[in-house]
C-alpha cells in the first residue's frame, strides 16, 4: 500500500533504495508506530534518506503521498473508520489533567463521547460552521476544528488552538530544508569528507585484527599485530579573506573553519585582505608587524597541498588588475598575478565565494577572479562545498 509513497520519492529525486524501501516496510511491519503521524514520518525519513541534503525533498514527496487524505468524503470516514479506543485512553492518562479526565467522565466517559461522534458523521451532510453540535469549525461542538470545547476531538484543522483535543486527527506539514543554504558546522563537515585520502602513518598504536588472526594461524600461538592508525592523509592550505564586506560572512567562514580543523589533521591557514598580494598572516592583531611573505608560503608548501582561497572576491577591479590598486598599501605587483602564482604553485585550487551565486554577475571583480581561477569558483553553501570537493578530490 505504500509502493505509491515509494514512486513519489523516487520522482521527488531521493535516491532511495529497494532495500531502504524493505526496511521502513519492515519497521512498519513490526509496530514500530501505530496510529501516529509523526512517528510514521519520522520512520519513513530515517529509513529511506541517507543523505540531509534530501530532506527538503522527501518533506516535499511525503506531502504529495499523502495530499488530500483530509478531503475524503464523511461517508467514506464513516465506513473506515476504526477508531483506537484504548489508544485513546492511553493517550488522555499522558496528556489530560485529573479535572479533564472527570469532566469527560461526567459526559458519559470515552465510549459515549466516540459514539457521538460516529452519528455526527453519520447525520451530517456538509460543512458546518459555528454551533454546538455539528462537525465543523468555531463552535463548541466536541469535534471539528477552530472552536473550543475541553473534551474534544479535532478534525480538519492545521494546528492545535487551545491545546485540549483527545487526539488530533489532522494532516501535518513539515518545514522545507534546503542544500542551497548556509549550514552549520557539522553539515559542512559532512561535506569536506569527500575530500580525503586514507594513509597509516606514524606509531603502530592500533590492533590489527586480520593480521593478528593471519599471524596466529601462521605461528600456532597468539600473536598480536598492531598498525598506525589510519588517517586522512590530504593536507589543506587555506587563505581565508578578512576585514571589509567579509565582516557580513563571519559567521559562516568561522563554521568552514572549525570543520576544516576537525576534519583535517594537515591544516595551515593564512589571511588577506580582498585579494592575494605580497604579504599574508596569521594573527589579524599583527597584520601591520608580523606579516609573512606570500613568496615563502608558495616555497613552504609543495604541490601536494590543496589550496582553498574564502572570499566574497568583491572589490574595485583595480585591486586584481593593476600594482598600486590595493586599497590599504601600494602592491608593486598585481593582485591578478600573485593569484596565478598560487595556482601555478598548487595545482588542485579553489575558490569558495560567500555570497549568492546569482549576484557574482554584478561585481566585475568576481568575474575576473573565476577567469584566473578557470571557474574554479562555489558558493559557500552545502552544495557548493560539496561541488568543490568533488573538482578538488
Amino acid at each position: 500500500m505504500f509502493l505509491p509513497f515509494f514512486q513519489a520519492l523516487r520522482r521527488g529525486g531521493v535516491p532511495v533504495s529497494l532495500r531502504e524501501y524493505l526496511g521502513f516496510l519492515d519497521g512498519m511491519a513490526a509496530g514500530l508506530v501505530t496510529y501516529d503521524v509523526e512517528g510514521f514520518y519520522y520512520l519513513a525519513r530515517a529509513a529511506m534518506v541517507k543523505d540531509e541534503r534530501h530532506l527538503d525533498r522527501f518533506d516535499r514527496a511525503f506531502a504529495e503521498a499523502f495530499r488530500g487524505l483530509e478531503a475524503i468524503p464523511l461517508a467514506a470516514v464513516l465506513e473506515a473508520l476504526d477508531l483506537p479506543e484504548d489508544w485513546l485512553r492511553r493517550e488522555a492518562e499522558k496528556h489530560l489533567t485529573e479535572e479533564e479526565r472527570a469532566g469527560i467522565e461526567a459526559l458519559g466517559g470515552f465510549d459515549a463521547l466516540m459514539e457521538t461522534l460516529r452519528q455526527r458523521l453519520a447525520e451530517q451532510e456538509g460543512r458546518h460552521e459555528g454551533g454546538s453540535k455539528w462537525i465543523g469549525t468555531a463552535g463548541t461542538s466536541p469535534f471539528g476544528a477552530h472552536g473550543y470545547n475541553p473534551e474534544g476531538v479535532r478534525i480538519g484543522q492545521h494546528e492545535s488552538r487551545h491545546r485540549r483535543a483527545v487526539k488530533v486527527w489532522d494532516r501535518r506539514e513539515f518545514r522545507d530544508f534546503d542544500d542551497t543554504v548556509e549550514l552549520g558546522t557539522r553539515n559542512i563537515k559532512v561535506a569536506l569528507k569527500r575530500l580525503r585520502r586514507w594513509a597509516r602513518d606514524g606509531a603502530a598504536e592500533e590492533l590489527d585484527l586480520e593480521g593478528t588472526i593471519r599471524a596466529t594461524a601462521d605461528h600456532g600461538y597468539l600473536d598480536v599485530q598492531t598498525r598506525p592508525e589510519r588517517r586522512n592523509a590530504v593536507k589543506v592550505l587555506l587563505f581565508l579573506d578578512v576585514g571589509g564586506s567579509m565582516d557580513d560572512h563571519v559567521r559562516v567562514v568561522e563554521e568552514l573553519f572549525s570543520a576544516a580543523r576537525a576534519e583535517f589533521k594537515h591544516l595551515e591557514h593564512y589571511y588577506f585582505h580582498n585579494c592575494l598580494y605580497e604579504g599574508v598572516w596569521r594573527d589579524n592583531r599583527r597584520r601591520r608587524d608580523a606579516q609573512v611573505p606570500t613568496w615563502e608560503v608558495l616555497h613552504t608548501y609543495g604541490p601536494d597541498w590543496v589550496c582553498i582561497f574564502v572570499g566574497d572576491a568583491a572589490m574595485s577591479p583595480y585591486e586584481v588588475l593593476y600594482p598600486g590598486g590595493a586599497n590599504e598599501h601600494w602592491n608593486p605587483e598585481a593582485g591578478e598575478v600573485w593569484l596565478r602564482r598560487a595556482r601555478e604553485a598548487w595545482p588542485r585550487t579553489l575558490w569558495l565565494n560567500p555570497l549568492p551565486e546569482p549576484h557574482w554577475g554584478y561585481t566585475r571583480s568576481v568575474g575576473l577572479i573565476r577567469q584566473v581561477f578557470d571557474e574554479r569558483m562555489v558558493p559557500l553553501t552545502l552544495d557548493g562545498i560539496d561541488r568543490g570537493m568533488r573538482l578538488l578530490a
